[in-house]
């Protein structure tokens, strides 16, 4: 499922945009698999994350996506984080870590919190150097000066 979000990530750089990638899955079969459309849309709401939940309750037909993982190849966001719960998912499995806005156990550990009505079960670092590099590279891209 990784490979799933990982080739997610690497189609975002097509327009532009932050490689993130995240896949939506119940038992074997994906239900969503998107990438961040943040430049794309001139959204600020189009995470990766957001774009599978919305594909994975419409494939099912209900926003209740209990058994399913999330996949995604950089920590949630505090937004991102706060769906997964709304949404009821299970799991999350993530690839690299975000210590400047992730919610999953760096910033804050939204999906984890106890006062709220649901909490996910959360695996960090799966695919995470390739998931860090593809940033970096987007990232060392934009750095260079254009000459």
């Amino acid at each position: 499922m990784m490979v799933a979000a990982l080739d997610a990530a690497r189609r975002c750089l097509d327009w532009g945009d932050v490689p993130v990638g995240a896949v939506v899955a119940r038992d074997a079969e994906i239900l969503s698999a998107r990438g961040n459309e943040r430049e794309r849309r001139q959204d600020p709401t189009a995470h990766a994350e957001l774009l599978a939940i919305r594909g994975a309750a419409e494939a099912v037909g209900s926003w209740h996506l209990e058994g399913c993982t999330l996949y995604v190849t950089l920590e949630p966001c505090a937004m991102c984080a706060g769906a997964l719960v709304l949404a009821r998912i299970d799991r999350l499995v993530f690839g690299a870590r975000d210590p400047k806005a992730g919610f999953a156990g760096s910033l804050g550990d939204l999906v984890r919190d106890p006062r709220l009505n649901h909490r996910l079960e959360v695996e960090g670092g799966l695919a995470a150097e390739e998931s860090a590099a593809l940033l970096r590279g987007f990232f060392g891209a934009r750095r260079e000066p254009t000459g």
